[in-house]
């Protein structure tokens, strides 16, 4: 296992400039969100990328020791505009053909939320997205790693574990991140929510994100990994027996001080699993 960090952690800038200050960080590794990351150019509309561009992104990152493991793509996929819908879409499938040229085989996708509430017809669409994406996947051999995160249509790992039922492509995969399941009301029962996630997911994990949860005034609250109160002695002893030598993506960790503590947390945790 090893300890990488989302590249816009550090803010928005200039590829070569974003690799650089992530190798100078120590990290082994990135997910690489382009629009969320990359100053320049603008990724918010397909057709920007080429085999050359992200040859030449991967390298800037290769020059400084990092490589690319995940590429991410935040957007919704059962968005009830059909044409905004159209274009998450289309954005997604650039990505997915690209993915082997920046050097990975996992795009990740949290599926999306509704604050008022969600309907049949979301679930509907959302299976006609994954549906259509999966096809554009495996004609390069990438894998789809959907994070089930609290709040979205997916929130936690039974729904997902059912969706992938419907789903038995060997390209549709899990990004983990416990602390995405973690809410005021089972933090306390949280080893149970972990394991759970393990029993129904472990063989189908393809990263793992990393943040912590702590509870401030009864409400949940997000921290940098270390500074919260998740279990991470049974989240690596876990990752170590089913998923040895998987990516483990930092997040949460806003400044410089607070990243080089959390590495230094969780490669003690990685070596003492």
């Amino acid at each position: 296992m090893s300890i990488g960090v989302l590249a816009h952690l550090f803010g928005k800038q200039p590829y070569e400039k974003l690799a650089a200050e992530i190798g100078q960080a120590g990290f082994d590794h990135v997910q690489l969100a382009l629009w969320k990351a990359v100053e320049s150019p603008d990724f918010n509309e397909a057709g920007k990328l080429s085999p050359g561009l992200a040859r030449k992104i991967k390298d800037a990152f290769s020059k400084n020791g990092v490589s690319i493991s995940v590429l991410a793509c935040y957007l919704h996929l059962f968005e009830r505009d059909e044409m905004k819908r159209k274009n998450h879409l289309e954005r997604f499938k650039e990505l997915l053909r690209y993915a082997p040229s920046f050097g990975t085989r996992v795009v990740a996708v949290e599926v999306g939320k509704m604050p008022a509430g969600f309907t049949q017809e979301d679930w509907t669409t959302l299976r006609a997205s994954i549906h259509e994406l999966l096809l554009e996947a495996e004609k390069w051999g990438v894998i789809i790693g959907i994070e089930p995160a609290n709040d979205h249509l997916i929130g936690d790992a039974k729904t997902l574990h059912e969706f992938l039922f419907e789903f038995p492509a060997t390209n549709l995969g899990v990004v983990l991140d416990p602390g995405n399941l973690l809410t005021a009301d089972n933090l306390h029962n949280q080893d149970a929510v972990i394991q759970e996630a393990f029993e129904l997911l472990g063989d189908r994990i393809v990263a793992c994100h990393a943040k912590d949860r702590i509870m401030i005034n009864n409400e949940i609250q997000t921290a940098s990994p270390g500074r919260g109160k998740m279990n991470y002695d049974l989240y690596f002893q876990l990752l170590n027996k089913m998923k040895p030598g998987v990516d483990i993506i930092m997040e949460a960790a806003n400044t410089p001080e607070e990243r080089k503590q959390s590495k230094r947390f969780l490669d003690e945790m990685i070596f003492n699993a």
